[in-house]
């Protein structure tokens, strides 16, 4: 027998779902600035790339809240990966000459490493977006 408390805070809770990854991306941007007042060189670099993947991950979730954890990594690699690329075109530096938000989004150069950790970032993401669903649709927090 299946009832509305049963599906309740799992991936059919829409709403809840879009507030916790609401929540998760000023999390992640916190983290993000945090990292870069704390750490400097490549733990910054690499970190805040990571980050970036984990951020798009969560505004996939924000907008799709029924995307399984595969489906969101997957869109936020792609994201990552496709501005990335798009910096081998001189659009992104163009803009980030010219506008500080355009520089923390689009970035301005391409660097072949920076694809490894959005990568990172999105199975490390994945990871805790399963954990998650698992958590709420066994009777974890939020599970009502």
């Amino acid at each position: 027998m299946t009832g509305v408390s049963e599906t309740r805070g799992t991936a059919a809770d829409p709403l809840r779902t879009r507030l916790a990854a609401a929540c998760a991306a000023a999390a992640t941007v916190g983290a993000g600035l945090g990292l870069r007042a704390v750490a400097a060189g490549d733990v910054a670099k690499y970190g805040g790339d990571a980050l970036y993947t984990v951020l798009l991950l969560t505004l996939v979730v924000a907008l799709a809240p029924r995307a399984s954890p595969p489906a969101a990594a997957g869109s936020a690699l792609a994201v990552s990966w496709a501005v990335e690329f798009l910096q081998l075109s001189p659009v992104p530096a163009d803009l980030s000459r010219r506008s500080a938000v355009a520089r923390l989004v689009l970035g301005s150069t391409f660097n072949p490493p920076d694809l490894l950790w959005y990568a990172v970032g999105a199975v490390a993401g994945w990871g805790v977006h399963t954990a998650l669903r698992a958590g709420r649709a066994g009777g974890g927090p939020g599970a009502g």
